[in-house]
């Protein structure tokens, strides 16, 4: 299967973003594929102690919507804090949650201008300092890095059948 970045989609918007979006598209061909379809139990299972697939994919989801408030240049609401600290819980619909943190996150992406990439951001609660473009670019790199990580669990999870 051709990777969304080469399947010559998306020109309507500006390369960083197209870049992002891709990337997220991306994340969600892998997650689909390796991941979702593990029966509950074992999305949580934890082989060799590498944190679980459930966890992957609950941090996706909501550490996309995360960096993308700070993009937005808001702080993180008590809801988003609360789910922070509940990643490793087990349990809740995580395809439903991994689908609709996806199609957030790409409508947020491209809702940005080029002529903002350099506005400056602050993230967490020491507000360290960064700009959008930063942040956008962090989000394609980190959904990347954690999905690789859920897959190779996956992949653990599946060798212990």
């Amino acid at each position: 299967m051709v990777e969304p970045w080469l399947r010559g989609t998306l020109g309507e918007i500006a390369p960083v973003q197209r870049a992002v979006v891709h990337a997220l598209e991306l994340a969600g061909e892998d997650v689909r594929r390796w991941c979702l379809s593990l029966p509950p139990a074992e999305m949580e299972l934890e082989p060799l102690g590498l944190p679980s697939v459930g966890f992957q994919v609950r941090h996706i989801a909501r550490s996309v919507d995360r960096l993308l408030t700070y993009a937005e240049g808001i702080r993180l609401s008590e809801a988003q804090m609360e789910e922070l600290a509940t990643e490793r819980n087990v349990g809740g619909d995580l395809a439903r949650e991994f689908e609709t943190a996806l199609v957030g996150a790409i409508s947020r992406v491209r809702a940005f201008s080029a002529a903002q990439f350099e506005q400056v951001r602050g993230v967490g609660r020491d507000k360290l300092p960064t700009t959008l473009v930063g942040l956008l670019i962090h989000v394609a790199e980190h959904t990347q890095r954690h999905v690789g990580q859920a897959i190779t669990t996956a992949k653990a999870v599946a060798a212990l059948r």
